[in-house]
């Protein structure tokens, strides 16, 4: 395959992916949406962890929310989880890698928060504890995953939504993480502005 054709193709791959995920995800995204507005109208916020790619998915969502996403509106309370070297490596040192987020959750969330938890494979360990430790506080989550949906498809519990995404491919679940959090961004635009807090 020539250069010019490995393009077309990955293009076409992840236009193909987008397609199928639509008819899957287009209510869940609803709902999420709709779980991320009540939490921020009664005051909560959201908190949002990651790995790799993940880890800057969780600080692009975060950023939106505290600023702006398509429109002006009050910015809206949420906190990535990954960006406090000091306080990621200091738990690392002292306790475990795989506790950097569930650490911050337990410090951080209070119940009627949520977690926007993102990870392609739904197995990171860390993801996976931060889940554990958000239900403990009665804290809801909203997965972002794919693949099969690891092992984080297994602990979500009711109240929680999982969007998975229908691929096997790492950077493809990955582009549509990120069209997922243009979409809950959007959604969260317009009902800030509808309900006028």
């Amino acid at each position: 395959m020539n250069t010019l054709d490995h393009v077309k193709a990955l293009f076409v791959e992840s236009i193909a992916v987008k397609t199928e995920a639509l008819p899957v995800l287009a209510a869940p995204i609803v709902r999420a949406s709709q779980q991320l507005h009540a939490c921020l109208q009664a005051g909560g916020k959201i908190l949002a962890c990651g790995n790799g790619g993940s880890a800057a998915d969780a600080q692009h969502f975060s950023s939106e929310l505290l600023n702006r996403f398509e429109v002006n509106r009050r910015g809206l309370a949420a906190i990535a989880l990954t960006t406090d070297s000091s306080t990621l490596t200091s738990i690392a040192n002292d306790d475990a890698y795989t506790r950097i987020f569930a650490r911050q959750v337990e410090a951080l969330g209070r119940a009627g928060d949520i977690l926007l938890a993102i990870s392609t494979s739904g197995d990171s360990p860390n993801v996976v504890q931060a889940i554990q430790s958000a239900h403990t506080l009665g804290i809801s989550v909203i997965a972002l995953t794919g693949k099969n949906g690891g092992i984080i498809a297994n602990v979500l519990q009711e109240t929680d939504c999982e969007l998975r995404v229908p691929s096997m491919r790492t950077a493809r679940i990955q582009e549509v993480h990120i069209l997922l959090i243009h979409c809950l961004c959007s959604l969260l635009d317009e009902s800030v502005q509808h309900s006028g807090n």
